[in-house]
Formats: structure tokens, C-alpha cells, sequence
């Protein structure tokens, strides 16, 4: 028998970075956004954070997200991150967090968008989701981030769509592609490149 595939660590993560040359989007003076993959350590092990925004909101109601949103003016992607952060989960971490970035991802809504890693590591307060911004709050397991993904057309569509099975549900780009790109590098050691996954219509609301 093999042996087992070492298991989500900081030490892994920032391993795999120093072999990763992330992509970044050419400026064309478009909306830049940015996302935190937020790394949490619970007693069953390592989660990341993923929320469902509420169906009220004006952009992508109901719809899977991870924490994040607009740069700001002045801020970097790292710098953004880490203050959607602590405004949607209420979690607060310093600059140390961050382990580095993925690739860019352009969306239809003509956001580009920077995936930032954070390691959370233990908190030392529960979770505080904003109900402004996210209805509710997953906390993705390693085994459910290792799911295989679904290529294949939604009814009607002509398109082969990337989708990222999850308790039930299906999540397309572009936050199903940059969580995938996660657990390719984290998870497997593969730089595996998601910018030309194709989203669907409803990504653009």
C-alpha cells in the first residue's frame, strides 16, 4: 500500500507557493476585486470558509462566495482581503496570515479578481457573519475540498461548464475555479491553470 497524501498544512501551503508563479490579469482599467481563502484550524482538522450570500442582495444574490469584495484606493489585494474578511466573518488577523496569491480571474460582471491565501490558524473567537452580506457560513472540510469536479453543459447549454459539487450543491466560476485551483496546489502539488473556465450566465447578476 501507498502511502497517504500528507495532509493540509501552513507549512505545505507556503511550500507550494515558492514553486507557483501567479498570473496577474493586465490592468485594462477594470473593476479589481479580491478574495480570501481563509484557512481555519478546527479539532477535526483544517477548514476553509465559504459563505451564501443573502438572495436580497443586489449582486449574486444566493449565490456561493468566498469572503471579499472591491479593492479599495490605496489598498493591495492583501490588504483588501483581510478587511472583507473581518467585515463579512469577523475575523481579524494581521498582515502574517497571508501566504501569498493565486491566479487573477476575470469574471463576466468584469471583475478581476485576485484569490488571496490566508491562514487563519486557530481563532480565538467564533465566527460574527455580517447578515448584510452573508446568509449563511461553511465551513469546507479537506475531504469535500478534494472533490472531483463536474465538466459538463446545464440543460439548454451548448457550453461544457466547470462545476464543483459540494453538500448537495453545484458551484460554477468563478469562485468554483479559484477553489479548485486551491486544491489542485495545496492538495495535489499542481499548478493548474482555471482562468479559462467558462461561467455561466448568472455569474454576470
Amino acid at each position: 500500500m501507498g502511502s497517504a497524501r500528507p495532509g493540509l498544512t501552513r507549512d505545505r501551503c507556503v511550500h507550494a507557493l515558492g514553486g507557483f508563479a501567479a498570473r496577474t490579469a493586465p490592468d485594462t482599467g477594470g473593476r479589481r476585486a479580491a478574495v480570501a481563502l481563509t484557512v481555519v484550524e478546527r479539532d477535526a482538522g483544517p477548514v476553509l470558509l465559504l459563505t451564501l450570500r443573502p438572495s436580497r442582495m443586489r449582486a449574486h444574490p444566493g449565490q456561493f462566495a468566498l469572503p471579499g469584495g472591491g479593492i479599495d484606493p490605496g489598498e493591495n489585494p492583501a490588504q483588501a482581503a483581510l478587511r472583507e474578511l473581518e467585515e463579512e466573518l469577523g475575523v481579524r488577523v494581521g498582515p502574517d496570515a497571508v501566504l501569498g496569491v493565486l491566479d487573477d480571474f476575470v469574471t463576466r460582471s468584469g471583475y478581476v479578481i485576485t484569490p488571496v491565501v490566508v491562514w487563519a490558524g486557530v481563532l480565538t473567537e467564533p465566527l460574527r457573519p455580517s447578515p448584510d452580506e452573508v446568509a449563511l457560513v461553511f465551513e469546507v472540510t479537506e475531504a469535500e475540498l478534494d472533490a472531483e469536479p463536474v465538466l459538463r453543459p446545464l440543460p439548454g447549454d451548448s457550453e461544457t461548464l466547470f462545476r464543483w459539487p459540494f453538500r448537495g450543491e453545484q458551484l460554477f466560476a468563478p469562485t468554483a475555479a479559484i477553489i479548485h485551483q486551491f486544491r489542485e496546489l495545496f492538495l495535489h502539488g499542481r499548478g493548474t491553470r482555471v482562468a479559462g473556465f467558462t461561467q455561466p450566465d448568472f455569474a454576470s447578476r
